[in-house]
């Protein structure tokens, strides 16, 4: 077998903008090399190689990025993006390149290209329901694929990897565009700029035309070194602007001897143009024009606001108090002619002083001394104060309370879906949309996970506003003032630009609620009168004090003439139509009703494919050398909601020598956890039951006979000797009234006739904040190491690419971090997918919401129940556990840990067993599931450590040699309050060396979200 190397190339771009480049030098070699890099391995050779700019020699990397360029041009606020990057394998063997790089959500990839031996190989944008079919035959051969995936807050990951021979180069090209958005007075640039080695040539150059002129340019460089700021070079001149960016090697390492790069860091572009008391700038460019509307030197238009905050229990801590420093300094913020009004809920409602009132300085104060009393509790009732909303502003202006010239808005914030009163998601929609009736906007804040996006987008969509994320994150309160300042000064309301109807086509929105300070309205279209010689524009809108009229005739001969002079790249004006049209058919879908959205999905198809941009409807296939045969990957755009899907490489047969086995694996509790623990297979005949701690025994309350039933038969399958000391007759209506009476059941060793066979079971748990147990050599020795993440980190456990199963599990820290601590964190959710039978679970410690095809059913935990379909069966046993059995395929149980509700930093959490994993196929890998497969290590050297009673060993596994420290770890099936020690060998530094890669490999966007493939 070929030796595999690997190395990761990360640059991430949250709003670049580039075009199309060619390198002009060959190559270059490189004299540097990175000697505590963890993915590529040293070459013997050195250069001897000296340089006025860097005297020093350095080693010579194998893999080496010689070539890196970043070209952005800009024409009227639509970016042209092209991404170069040259990289030559000068190892004796062949190497694995990875290409990976983040681009905004917003925007459209439109070409990907690989040039390897001469010969380029074209990616081609397909509808995705073809390109899933080449992405389901590739994975099924076992080889690699690309994909695009959700990164942070407003990125999105392309992934792509290709084998180079020794002495062999290869240049990855990626081309996207998107529209730049005005916001808060200014357009943004944001090159997260991380290309892990030294760069031989590297470059960042961003070209600006805007034909309104450029009033302020302005860059940004925050990296480590100050000195990297001073080398940006900076020119404006009229129209055009230019930046560009092109560190030394000398300045590039972080420090005179240092071999790590510096450039690791957020490079910032902001500018604007000039603007006046106009109707804006039209740009025609054969036969589409756009006409960009941002009129300056208007009076602001007073508001009227109503504050809906979400106080539920989901909400204390830091989520509650942030919302209240965001509140305060919101209510500082407004102007004397605004009025608001503030209801908070849980599962009821409570409103200030019940009517909006002027925002006036004793009235705010009042407001802020309400708020500063905020506190959270309860469940989550959303319809009930949204109606109050609509009938407050209802009642005002019947009463004539407020300017007949303002805006009415209600801003709804929230961190969770709704469970209580009119829970049912699209009743609510249906019953704030009739209330509304058009009249006013509303604005939706989803702050976290924990809430159903899509839910709160369609909601606002279809109330003239929109939806916004607030992300779990110390500044999540100037994301929610961030917002607000975004909304808080309307200058125009009901703007309508006019067009000639008879000469003009395909026209995009031309008709606006408001128009905000510091935003843009920009309209495109096509002009099907070739005879007409002037374009004609009239904007109508109403101002603070008058209706306003605007008027432009532009002579389309001279415009046409005048921009095709000066334009960076081609036919702009028609791609920036087809993408803000696509953008906003988008949202309609959203919207629409089934017929309709018919409709608009065809006609955003068929726009994807013309203009070949990579949208939620379309995928990029591109066809790769891979030795003697091709391979094919696929680029998805991914939904708010949902990521793309991501294949896993083959591994070796010769790891995965026990198919057979059944893997008990457990993320379970911690001290101060109560209540029972453990599990119970329930509803499902012909399973074992276990409990993975102690069974308590319980007077008889009879309910739900047939689940009971099921219970019990399957006990009795097991063997008798399982239910000789508790008795199954009921389950309990209260979880806490449990009897204290307690057995203990056998490990899978102890029971006689089961399918689990001693040698088969090879222990691997998760457990506690959360630490990790295996065995390793054939189950004679014991490894275990800790993760140390943060609250809301999300962990890929197992990834089968082939049978299409994906289990996550998201950390949640504890109710308050003492300063300078520890901060300690638990599993409090997990995802489970089934891609091939279109399944998804998610369960978390409020309920389980359980998607099969494009039905949806929630669960919560007060009740028990089970059900049983076709391709999988799923059933709950009150306040204890869920098992879920997919396809035959997989078994999986998870466990409810309740905490007391008082304590003063515990949180309910959540454990996780799978017990059977035998038909996961020998792909599978994760943090859990690359344990399934055989692994051998070697300890040796064992001397003392540096704690006292705690030797330490040299162990030598995955060809590392580490330092492992002998210990104690805490397993907790079968005691849940104390746990049982497992002495094992502790692997520091989050086990990296003993697990594949290291922890950041196993971070994944989304709770859905596969694993993408580990370097090796």
């Amino acid at each position: 077998m070929k030796t595999m190397l690997t190395y990761f190339l990360l640059i991430s771009i949250p709003a670049i903008i580039s075009s199309d480049i060619i390198i002009e030098a060959d190559r270059q070699q490189s004299d540097y090399v990175n000697p505590g890099s963890s993915i590529s391995k040293l070459s013997q050779r050195t250069v001897k190689k000296r340089s006025p700019t860097d005297p020093r020699p350095t080693p010579l990397r194998e893999l080496e990025i010689y070539s890196m360029k970043i070209d952005s041009k800009v024409t009227s606020r639509f970016a042209h993006n092209v991404i170069n990057s040259r990289m030559v394998n000068r190892a004796n063997a062949s190497q694995e390149a990875f290409f990976e790089i983040e681009l905004p959500k917003t925007a459209f990839i439109t070409n990907f290209s690989m040039t390897l031996d001469g010969v380029t190989y074209v990616g081609a944008v397909k509808e995705k329901e073809a390109a899933q079919k080449q992405y389901q035959q590739a994975v099924s051969m076992g080889q690699t694929a690309g994909i695009v995936q959700r990164s942070g807050r407003k990125m999105e990951k392309f992934d792509v990897s290709v084998n180079i021979a020794p002495t062999k180069k290869v240049t990855f090209e990626l081309t996207y565009e998107e529209l730049l958005k005005r916001h808060l007075g200014k357009y943004e640039m944001s090159i997260r700029v991380n290309p892990k080695q030294l760069v031989n040539h590297f470059q960042i150059d961003v070209h600006i035309f805007e034909q309104q002129g450029i009033s302020f340019l302005d860059v940004d460089a925050k990296f480590p070194k100050d000195q990297l700021a001073s080398i940006v070079r900076k020119s404006l001149n009229g129209t055009k602007g230019h930046v560009s960016f092109k560190p030394s090697l000398r300045l590039q390492r972080k420090c005179r001897d240092c071999l790590e790069t510096v450039l690791d860091g957020e490079f910032n572009i902001y500018y604007d143009v000039h603007r006046d008391l106009s109707a804006g700038s039209i740009q025609i460019v054969n036969g589409y024009f756009v006409h960009h509307f941002a009129p300056a030197n208007l009076t602001k238009i007073p508001k009227n606001v109503i504050f809906v905050i979400d106080h539920s229990g989901s909400m204390s801590g830091t989520k509650m108090r942030q919302t209240n420093e965001a509140l305060l300094k919101i209510l500082d913020d407004m102007d004397e002619k605004d009025h608001f009004a503030i209801i908070i809920f849980d599962d009821a409602h409570e409103t200030w002083r019940n009517s909006l009132f002027q925002a006036s300085r004793k009235n705010v104060d009042d407001a802020k001394t309400f708020v500063r009393t905020i506190m959270s509790s309860g469940a989550t009732n959303i319809n009930s104060p949204m109606l109050k909303a609509v009938e407050l502003l209802n009642k005002a202006h019947q009463e004539k309370k407020l300017p007949e010239r303002s805006v009415s808005m209600i801003i709804l914030l929230t961190d969770g879906d709704p469970n209580t009163g009119v829970s049912n998601p699209n009743k609510i929609q249906k019953n704030v949309k009739k209330a509304v009736n058009g009249r006013y906007n509303v604005y939706t804040l989803g702050f976290g996970f924990d809430v159903k996006f899509s839910f709160l987008e369609k909601l606002a969509l279809e109330n003239n506003g929109l939806a916004r994320r607030i992300y779990e994150d110390s500044d999540a309160s100037l994301q929610l003032q961030g917002f607000y300042d975004e909304v808080a000064n309307p200058l125009l309301l009901d703007i309508e630009l006019q067009y000639p109807e008879i000469a003009i086509s395909d026209l995009t929105q031309a008709r606006f609620r408001q128009y905000y300070d510091g935003s843009e309205i920009v309209v495109a279209g096509r002009i099907i009168d070739n005879t007409l010689e002037s374009l004609a524009t009239e904007v109508v809108a109403q101002a603070a004090n008058e209706t306003l009229t605007l008027k432009v005739d532009v002579n389309i001969a001279e415009v046409e003439n005048v921009t095709q002079q000066q334009y960076i790249f081609g036919d702009f004006t028609e791609r920036l139509w087809a993408y803000l049209t696509i953008q906003q058919l988008l949202d309609q879908r959203i919207t629409a009703d089934e017929i309709k959205a018919k409709r608009l999905t065809d006609r955003i198809l068929e726009l994807s494919l013309k203009y070949s941009f990579v949208t939620p409807l379309t995928s990029m296939v591109v066809t790769k050398p891979n030795d003697a045969k091709n391979e094919t990957l696929v680029a998805d755009k991914p939904s708010e909601n949902e990521n793309g899907r991501e294949p896993f490489p083959m591994r070796n047969n010769r790891q995965r020598k026990r198919l057979h086995s059944h893997h008990g694996v457990s993320m379970s509790s911690h001290p101060g956890s109560h209540g029972h623990h453990g599990f119970q297979v329930a509803g499902q005949p012909g399973l074992f039951s276990f409990r993975g701690g102690s069974v308590s025994r319980q007077r008889a309350r009879p309910r739900n006979k047939g689940i009971l039933h099921s219970v019990r038969t399957t006990l009795v399958q097991t063997k008798a000797f399982l239910v000789k000391e508790a008795t199954y007759d009921s389950l309990a209506d209260d979880y806490d009234d449990m009897a204290a009476t307690q057995i203990r059941l056998p490990d899978y060793h102890d029971i006689p006739g089961s399918d689990l066979m001693p040698d088969s079971y090879d222990l691997t748990l998760v457990d506690s904040d959360p630490h990790f147990i295996t065995s390793v050599n054939s189950h004679k020795d014991t490894v275990c190491f800790n993760i140390d993440g943060k609250p809301g980190l999300i962990l890929n456990l197992i990834t089968d690419p082939f049978t299409g199963f994906v289990v996550n599990g998201q950390l949640i820290g504890e109710k308050k971090v003492e300063k300078n601590k520890k901060i300690n964190t638990y599993f409090g959710k997990f995802g489970i997918v089934n891609s091939n039978m279109d399944v998804k679970v998610e369960v978390s410690t409020d309920a389980t919401t359980m998607s099969h095809g494009e039905d949806k059913t929630v669960f919560p935990w007060s009740v028990t129940t089970s059900v049983t379909m076709e391709s999988f069966s799923f059933s709950i046993v009150k306040e204890t556990n869920l098992t879920l059995v997919m396809g035959g395929e997989a078994i999986f149980v998870i466990v409810l840990h309740r905490v007391w509700k008082y304590h003063p930093l515990h949180r309910d959490f959540l454990g996780f067993y799978t017990l059977d994993s035998h038909r996961l196929s020998n792909m599978t890998h994760g943090l859990i599931g690359q344990f399934y497969h055989e692994l051998n290590a070697d300890i040796s050297n064992i001397r003392p450590g540096l704690d006292e009673g705690k030797p330490d060993a040299t162990m030598v596994v995955k060809g590392h040699t580490l330092r492992v420290t002998r210990g104690y770890q805490k397993d907790y099936r079968f005691d849940p309050i104390r746990g049982n020690n497992i002495s094992c060998w502790f692997v520091h530094n989050n086990g990296e060396g003993f697990i594949d890669g290291t922890l950041t490999d196993y971070t994944v966007p989304s709770l859905f979200a596969p694993l993408r493939p580990i370097p090796k």
